[in-house]
């Protein structure tokens, strides 16, 4: 009998589970299953938007947006436009539910264990297709899987269930691993956002009146982008932005000079906040 088994809803920068259906079957299979959640959980910010991965009798599938993944646990033969408009219904109540700053500062797993109510609603009506509503427009999944199928996550990339994982990262295609020039940072903080506006405007500055402003813009882009020893580079930046407003002592005033300085010792604080994605926690998914 093809039927939806289980569901969660997980965070997807650490793997913290927000919420989660209940699992009627405690089989050796559904337990296998679990551990494959474990492993997929700390691997969503390295995978596709959109993934399924077989698992012999049973399929998971999960969609990824706005920095929250939507799994779910099915029967093989469960048809896939109901698998994926099952995750797509999940995604639509629980973003209309809870804002991103919650989900976003959450730290204990399962917080939004009352979104638990609908998925067990929702799963009940995808298990019983008459009576799923007229309304739903399975034409428009259909054709949206059609043009973007779901990646399809081989056993080989996930590695072994037995808690020892294979160091592998794919990218969309698939292809190879993820070079450190492609490791993901954590989001972007208030203040963040701030010192990048603020190590522009440096650099725009600088720039209307005729200095190079190749070192704000280097901020910039450490603050952006993960590189090899980026921390290194964002001390020796800020000590290149002080040497240069040694250098123009004499065209700028005191405050311009605290300006640039400060600016510059803030950026860099903040690109040292901001560190690459690491391995998420062994939350119990």
């Amino acid at each position: 009998m093809s039927m939806i088994l289980s569901a969660s809803v997980i965070r997807v920068r650490d793997g913290l589970p927000l919420s989660a259906s209940t699992d009627y079957e405690q089989g050796t299979g559904m337990q296998e299953c679990r551990k494959y959640f474990k492993m997929l959980s700390r691997k969503l910010a390295q995978l596709p938007d959109r993934c399924t991965l077989k698992t012999g009798h049973y399929n998971i599938n999960f969609i990824s947006s706005m920095g929250v993944s939507y799994m779910m646990l099915c029967t093989e033969n469960y048809p896939n436009v109901l698998a994926f408009s099952f995750l797509d219904e999940l995604q639509k109540e629980f973003i209309t539910t809870y804002n991103m700053m919650k989900t976003n500062t959450a730290v204990r797993p399962y917080c939004f264990i009352e979104f638990d109510n609908f998925i067990q609603r929702t799963k009940q009506r995808y298990n019983n297709p008459r009576s799923l509503s007229t309304k739903i427009n399975l034409s428009d999944m259909q054709m949206e899987i059609k043009l973007r199928p779901p990646y399809q996550i081989s056993m080989g990339e996930l590695g072994s269930a037995n808690g020892v994982t294979s160091a592998f990262s794919v990218d969309y295609k698939g292809a190879g691993k993820i070079s450190s020039a492609h490791q993901r940072l954590e989001p972007a903080t208030l203040s963040g956002i701030v010192a990048f506006i603020l190590s522009l405007l440096c650099a725009a500055l600088n720039l209307i009146r005729g200095f190079h402003a190749i070192e704000s813009l280097l901020q910039c882009y450490l603050f952006v982008y993960y590189t090899g020893w980026r921390n290194v580079k964002s001390f020796l930046t800020f000590g290149l932005i002080c040497l240069c407003n040694m250098y123009l002592y004499e065209l700028r005033n005191l405050w311009q000079l605290f300006f640039h300085v400060t600016v510059g010792a803030f950026v860099t604080l903040q690109i040292w906040l901001r560190q690459a994605q690491g391995k998420a926690p062994d939350y119990d998914v």
